[in-house]
């Protein structure tokens, strides 16, 4: 009787297990679906979008390009092309290290933060577009493209990996996202060690209701007019 009873329960648990391993593969069908028809939208609204950016960047005589394409950690590790409307001066990175190695201050907000509230790299074109979040856009591409999502973790820079230590496995299981939880917790005054603690909660207990919150904060954020909001 008691051996029945455990080989009862062990079916039981079996029966669970393939009912959660069903619910995640029909999750995972119905999110691609809705990433490819929020991403086709977006990229229909990017087109005439790219037109006014490079018309805003004539005007205050910016003459570098339309977009800035940056290296970031996608599913499973693999490193793809990330794709914003440029915000910053030609030669960002170049110059970051030398204003960095000339401000202690802002050496140490951007090792907690690895981003910098003043960033004096950004364009006059550039504050706009973040405040609004339209630097963002061009990863509707990605979405597209099986990259990444409308909702999950922010994608890592490749130079962040050691940072992440033992969080990096659990961070890559799933594809980043163009808004996620760093965004609408306020981004830029959360450090790295948080952010990447709110992206492993948000995998673990990753749903289409959870996505759809997010995608509703991040809404909300930018009607808002709140900096940082994608």
């Amino acid at each position: 009787m008691v051996d029945a009873n455990i080989q009862t329960s062990k079916e039981l648990v079996k029966i669970e297990i393939n009912k959660m391993e069903i619910n995640k593969k029909i999750y995972r069908i119905i999110k691609r679906i809705i990433d490819i028809i929020g991403a086709l939208v977006g990229c229909i609204i990017l087109l005439p979008l790219t037109v006014c950016m490079w018309v805003a960047n004539i005007i205050a005589k910016d003459n570098g390009p339309v977009f800035y394409v940056q290296k970031r950690i996608g599913k499973n590790g693999k490193v793809f092309k990330m794709y914003k409307f440029r915000s910053m001066v030609v030669n960002a990175d170049k110059k970051l290290k030398r204003y960095l190695l000339d401000n202690p201050e802002a050496n140490e907000e951007f090792k907690t933060y690895r981003k910098l509230k003043d960033d004096p790299r950004i364009t006059k074109v550039g504050k706009f577009i973040r405040k609004t979040s339209l630097d963002e856009f061009p990863q509707f591409i990605n979405v597209l493209k099986g990259e990444m999502s409308l909702v999950g973790p922010r994608p890592y820079l490749p130079r962040e990996k050691r940072a992440m230590k033992k969080a990096y496995k659990e961070i890559i299981k799933i594809k980043p996202g163009l808004t996620g939880p760093w965004q609408v917790n306020g981004r830029s005054e959360i450090s790295l060690e948080d952010r990447m603690n709110m992206d492993i909660e948000y995998i673990k207990n990753e749903s289409a209701l959870t996505d759809l919150k997010f995608l509703l904060k991040t809404v909300l954020k930018i009607f808002k007019n709140d900096e940082g909001a994608i």
